[in-house]
């Protein structure tokens, strides 16, 4: 760290109060400031325009024709203008492209700033380099259509027109939108320029865009990478601004700190006291703009913070949160004083309150006593309808005395809804009991602000719902929060919290809809391949089958759930619950869709849910043994069908063999191994005992294998039939070894229902199984038809008939 000490007397002209008696200046200790540095708003800016430039581009390749009509309009339009306009308009252009530029470079010259313009210029030179490297790379070898697009399939026209684009990297380089007056006469001289070239026919539309927006991501990116002249006010700035609020500070000493959207710097003051002093920069606002636009793109509306805050907002929320934290009796720092240091930066003064952080004590010197008083602190808050936002160990401190001291209340919410409120209880409890441990917290947590309140907290226990930092520290104890939740639900055991939907989407559903996207492209893609002459001569004797097939698979799911539920379940409405899970399959997938379902049924009819996901799970679990042994024996029975004697294929013990390498490897590396068992224990967990349960009833036993069994015999029977309606035929074995291999990719695939995944792996099998390609597709989209798309309106009927009669 670089000490710099000034001594000097600071002069009226620096925008600073003179001292009276020749006092000398503040000894200010603070780093180097750096010369230039890389704004994060141009960074941000650049990649805003690469992502416009794409989505230009793609755009219209998509509504070519659309642009090309358009194009020929304006060109039409262009022509008719008397010449003399045209000619007028091309030399005034000309003119003003060269004029603007050079007349804001002499201006900056004259006011000392020569280097912004050595900068401009380096960019422009830049720009042309570039724009003539992607105009050659196209007219040679890129796109045959973005060439047409760009060039109107005119051999004189520049595919980016390097002028335009060189210019504007220069006025982006040189800032020149910072200046109303030269902004608007640029962009008058542009639009100028564009009329003249279409008049001129020497330019297109996307060709014209596309320069503007190559010019000003070469812009952006010149100043991202040589960075800009720092603007931040330094240290003595900022004690000029306190002496203008009537403080006489003797000394400032910057602070290490890890907020990245603020300085703080210690001020002494003549008298012995001492003022805590964040500073506020305006081009530090949108560090971490990208996570925070994630994060609200992703969460629902009350629970996101605006993204991007403008400088002055910032300070007027930080100083109004800390003066309704003092009004409401909260232990916080006294906000003393708010000033703006010019255009570029703020300041907000508190008293210094010598503390230390909780995330500096040790964890065994948290007592009970201390748990209590932070408790007591937040209550204060969630009276008045405050939300802290930030209840982490370093905004809780801790002074001399014992006492705690909330800080750091930037982040906060005046007039906070009952989820904010919410929220701020869950996020303390979770911190709190990754320090101290779930038991402890929460009997702190209810003695101080009871159940009740803790109760109300319970839904909103989510990792999305916590801080960045304490998600990560939930990474090394993954069971903290169902221990917190056990521990509440054991204060009150008869709380019903209803469920909080925080998030709008998660993660993986942008998995699912690309998934899906991919899905519905192969579909239409075969559906293209399809003869129409072949669906009309369907066998319509097979199709009705295979419709009688695929209705008694449904009823055959319902007596396979029946059968592992000791208490007794009715068969019709059971049966409703599979049709309604055909519904859910729409928007989840197939592996998902039925558990949640059969879950939520069996939790209706009374069921405690430990009780319902084990009956579930152990369904499932039946279901996959089930699955694989009808799979080897299949495969064992047709590799040995044309053997003299009963063995297995080569394939089949390939395929075993490739299993037992797998499984190997997971159990031979421990991250990998403690997943899969974990993902078991978590899916199956209470299984042994609900069987157990349902050995004591033989009959139960009896319905469940016979549901299971004759589950997979309506499936592959439906299969079978959709292929003879073709007039393909396919030995049973076969065709059951292709449907449940299918099923199995189906069912790991993320799109809805396993859409795209099961078609592709169906046709696929049935195809190496000798059967012709257009058979195959017919076979497999009539099965899909039958099983998949057809339930789907009886199963909304269903889900919303049992939703009514509170079923589901």
């Amino acid at each position: 760290m670089t000490e710099i000490r000034d001594r000097e007397e600071v002069s009226p002209a620096d925008g600073t109060k003179p001292r009276t008696g020749g006092d000398p200046a503040v000894l200010v200790v603070e780093p180097l400031l750096p010369q230039r540095i890389r704004r994060p708003s141009d960074l941000l800016r650049f990649l805003a325009t690469l992502l416009g430039l794409v989505a230009v581009v793609l755009l219209a390749l998509v509504a070519q024709k659309t642009l090309n009509g358009l194009e020929g309009d304006v060109i039409d339009g262009t022509n008719r203008a008397p010449f003399l306009l045209s000619g007028l308009a091309g030399v005034l252009s000309g003119a003003a492209m060269l004029g603007v530029p050079t007349a804001y470079a002499i201006e900056r010259v004259l006011h000392r700033d020569g280097l912004r313009v050595a900068e401009g210029l380096f960019a422009a030179i830049a720009g042309m380099v570039l724009s003539f490297a992607l105009g050659e790379w196209i007219l040679k070898a890129g796109p045959e259509d973005l060439r047409l697009l760009l060039t109107g399939g005119r051999e004189d026209v520049e595919p980016l027109n390097t002028l335009l684009t060189s210019i504007i990297a220069y006025v982006t380089a040189v800032r020149i939108s910072r200046r109303p007056t030269w902004r608007a006469a640029m962009w008058s001289a542009v639009a100028l320029n564009a009329v003249a070239l279409f008049a001129a026919t020497a330019a297109t539309i996307l060709g014209i865009v596309v320069s503007i927006l190559v010019g000003l991501a070469v812009g952006y990116a010149i100043l991202y990478g040589i960075g800009s002249p720092n603007t931040r006010p330094p240290g003595s700035a900022v004690v000029a601004a306190l002496a203008k609020l009537g403080f006489d500070p003797v000394k400032a000493r910057r602070l290490d700190d890890d907020h990245q959207s603020s300085r703080r710097y210690a001020v002494g003051l003549r008298n012995g006291n001492r003022l805590d002093v964040t500073v506020l920069d305006r081009d530090r606002q949108v560090a971490g703009v990208l996570y925070r636009i994630w994060r609200r793109i992703r969460l629902n509306t009350e629970t996101r913070r605006r993204a991007i805050r403008s400088l002055r907002a910032e300070l007027e929320r930080e100083a109004l949160m800390a003066y309704a934290a003092q009004a409401a009796g909260v232990s916080t720092p006294r906000l003393v004083g708010t000033s703006e240091i010019g255009t570029e930066a703020a300041l907000l003064a508190y008293e210094h309150i010598a503390t230390r952080a909780l995330d500096d004590i040790p964890d065994e010197e948290i007592d009970d006593n201390l748990l209590a008083q932070i408790w007591e602190q937040v209550l204060l808050l969630q009276v008045q309808r405050l939300a802290h936002r930030r209840l982490t160990g370093d905004s809780i401190h801790v002074d001399g005395e014992g006492r705690v001291v909330l800080m750091d209340a930037r982040s906060g919410e005046i007039a906070a809804g009952d989820l904010l409120l919410r929220l701020d209880i869950a996020q303390l409890l979770t911190y709190l009991s990754l320090r101290v441990g779930a038991d402890r917290a929460v009997a702190a947590a209810a003695a101080v602000a009871g159940p009740n309140t803790l109760a109300g907290a319970l839904p909103l226990l989510q990792r999305i719902a916590l801080t960045r930092e304490t998600r990560a520290a939930l990474s090394k104890d993954k069971e903290l929060l169902t221990a917190i939740r056990e521990r509440i639900v054991a204060l009150e055991p008869k709380v019903e919290a209803k469920e909080v939907r925080l998030e709008r989407f998660r993660p993986r559903t942008l998995i699912t809809i690309i998934a899906s996207a991919f899905a519905a492209y192969f579909l239409v893609y075969y559906l293209t391949q399809i003869n129409l002459n072949m669906i009309t001569s369907a066998k319509w004797g097979w199709t009705g089958v295979a419709f009688v097939a695929a209705a008694l698979s449904y009823v055959a799911a319902a007596l396979m759930l029946r059968g592992f539920v000791p208490e007794k379940l009715p068969l019709g409405r059971t049966v409703l619950v599979q049709f309604a899970g055909s519904f859910v399959k729409l928007v989840a997938p197939a592996a998902v869709s039925g558990v949640a379902i059969n879950t939520r049924y069996l939790q209706k009819r009374g069921i405690p849910p430990g009780q319902a996901v084990a009956s579930v799970g152990a369904s499932q679990l039946i279901g996959l043994v089930s699955h694989i042994m009808l799979l080897l024996l299949f495969a064992y029975i047709t590799g040995s069908s044309a053997a003299s004697s009963f063995t297995p294929s080569r394939t089949l013990v390939f395929v075993l063999l490739a299993v037992a390498v797998v499984i190997l490897v997971i159990m031979s590396v421990p991250p990998l191994r403690r997943l899969f068992t974990s993902r078991l224990r978590s899916l199956f967990s209470g299984v042994i005992p609900r069987l157990l349960d349902v050995l004591q009833t033989p009959s139960k036993i009896l319905e469940g294998c016979t549901g299971t069994l004759l589950l997979t015999i309506a499936f592959v029977s439906c299969l079978d039939a959709s292929i003879r309606a073709f007039g393909g035929s396919l030995d049973f074995a076969a065709v059951a070894i292709v449907f449940l291999a299918g099923n199995a990719i189906g069912s790991a695939a993320p799109t809805p229902g396993g859409l795209g995944a099961v078609e592709a792996s169906l046709s696929l099998g049935l195809t190496l199984s000798g059967l012709p390609g257009e058979v195959a597709t017919s076979a497999v989209l009539l099965f899909r038809l039958l099983t998949f798309w057809l339930p789907v309106l009886p199963g909304w009927a269903s889900f919303t008939y049992l939703q009514r009669q509170e079923a589901l």
